[in-house]
């Protein structure tokens, strides 16, 4: 939330396909606040005008340039709350994963370091997280492997192949990178079309 009070930005950059080009893109949200019936602003990235936001519509998507961004929702002329946001470049370059192997069946991705594997179809599960229905793939420890899981970027939670075996990983729209780190020995790295972001529940 910014300074008025009245405006918000996302807290960290996410990675989704930008409708305007079809390719993967760093992004965030930015908009309006709790806003009244009437309350309006404009959103701007770099000094250029993305888009009006009303109680309507109080948020929109800002896609983000490699470097240094600065995101401004101005209420007025004289009340505007800024954001800034620095994007390393490659930010939202999806890793390659052509090394993993998948199951006789089909249903298993292993991971070229043999330390992970996950679902290769997502499942629909409620996600407590967000209060609604997400398409989910689960990752398993293959072993008793410390991993670090985490996903497009955020950390989720550790795996040890002894109490935490394995863990249900939600997905967002569009392509999803998942990760689990073994410390600085290997990385394993699976993408999962998340859609639209929701599903429906059997």
């Amino acid at each position: 939330m910014g300074p008025s009070g009245k405006t918000f930005a996302s807290a960290a950059v996410a990675c989704a396909i930008n409708p305007a080009t079809g390719a993967q893109a760093a992004t965030i949200q930015a908009g309006l606040f709790n806003p009244s019936a009437k309350t309006t602003a404009t959103v701007r990235l770099n000094g250029g005008t993305v888009a009006k936001v009303t109680a309507a519509q109080p948020a929109v998507p800002v896609w983000l340039a490699d470097g240094n961004n600065s995101v401004v929702v101005a209420l007025s002329k004289r009340v505007a709350d800024t954001y800034t946001f620095t994007v390393q470049a490659d930010f939202c370059s999806l890793p390659d994963t052509s090394g993993n192997t998948f199951s006789s069946d089909g249903t298993l991705e292993y991971a070229a370091s043999g330390k992970s594997y996950a679902l290769v179809s997502p499942g629909c599960a409620f996600n407590p997280a967000t209060g609604n229905a997400q398409p989910f793939v689960n990752l398993f420890d293959n072993g008793t492997y410390l991993l670090n899981v985490s996903i497009n970027g955020t950390p989720l939670t550790q795996l040890n192949g002894t109490t935490r075996k394995a863990v249900p990983v939600f997905l967002g729209a569009g392509p999803n990178v998942i990760s689990a780190a073994n410390g600085t020995l290997s990385t394993d790295y699976y993408i999962r079309d998340g859609g639209d972001g929701t599903c429906t529940l059997p």
